[in-house]
C-alpha cells in the first residue's frame, strides 16, 4: 500500500505553509525581536520589536510603547517592517491559490491544468513569502551582532541580544520555503501519475497486487 499520494502531499504542503504563515504573522507583532538587561539593574528587562518597545519590571510588570516616529527609526527596522508585511500578504495569497488547486476540492474540478497552475503559483508565492520573512530576521540579527561586538561602546553599557521572535521568524520562513517546495513536489507527483504506464510496469503492478493479496 502506498501511503504518500499526491493528495496527501498537497495537504502536507498546505499544512506546512499555513504553519509558517501563522508563525510569521505572530512574529511580526511580537515585541521580542531583541532583548536587553542591565547588570546595574537586574530587575529591569527591555524588549524591542518592529512596532513597539517594552519594559518589564517586577513592581509594575510589562509596559509597552509604540515608536513615536516612523521616519526616525533605523533603516533596517523600516525595511524589516515592510518585508514582514509583504511576507504575510504573499503567504496568504499562497493559501488562497492552493486551496482550489487541491485534489478533491470541487472548484475547477475537471480542469487539471488549472489546478496544476494554481499549485505552482502557490509554491512560488510561498517561496517569496518565506524569503521575505528570512531576510528581515537575518538583517536584524546581523545588526544586533555588529552592535553587540562594537568596541566603541563602554563595557558597562547594556547591549541588545537576540530575542525569541528572531528564532520564531527563522522557523516561520523556513516552513514557508519548505511548504512551497512541497507544492512543487506534489505537482511533479501528479504529472508522474498521469503518464501512461508501459506494458512492463503494468505487468509488475499486477504481480505486486497478486503478491499483496496472497
Amino acid at each position: 500500500m502506498v501511503f504518500l499520494t499526491t493528495k496527501m502531499m498537497q495537504r502536507t504542503a498546505l499544512f506546512v505553509t499555513s504553519g509558517g504563515l501563522v508563525t510569521s504573522l505572530v512574529t511580526t507583532f511580537l515585541p521580542l525581536w531583541k532583548t536587553m538587561n542591565s547588570d546595574l539593574n537586574e530587575l529591569e528587562n527591555w524588549y524591542s520589536g518592529l512596532w513597539h518597545a517594552c519594559l518589564y519590571t517586577e513592581e509594575v510588570g510589562v509596559q509597552c510603547k509604540a515608536y513615536d516616529s516612523i521616519l526616525g527609526l533605523p533603516l533596517d527596522l523600516q525595511i524589516s517592517r515592510v518585508l514582514m508585511l509583504v511576507s504575510i500578504i504573499f503567504g496568504g495569497s499562497a493559501l488562497l491559490a492552493a486551496f482550489p488547486g487541491l485534489d478533491g476540492v470541487i472548484m475547477f474540478s475537471g480542469q487539471p491544468r488549472v489546478k496544476r497552475g494554481l499549485l505552482i503559483l502557490a509554491g512560488v508565492l510561498a517561496w517569496v513569502s518565506g524569503l521575505t520573512t528570512l531576510t528581515p530576521v537575518s538583517i536584524l540579527a546581523y545588526t544586533t551582532v555588529v552592535e553587540f561586538w562594537d568596541e566603541g561602546f563602554p563595557d558597562v553599557m547594556p547591549r541588545w541580544e537576540y530575542g525569541e521572535a528572531m528564532f520564531s521568524g527563522w522557523f516561520g520562513g523556513l516552513a514557508l520555503v519548505i511548504g512551497g517546495s512541497l507544492f512543487f513536489v506534489a505537482v511533479c507527483m501528479g504529472d508522474y501519475e498521469q503518464q501512461p504506464l508501459s506494458p512492463e510496469v503494468k505487468k509488475r503492478n499486477r504481480q505486486y497486487m497478486k503478491t499483496e493479496i496472497l
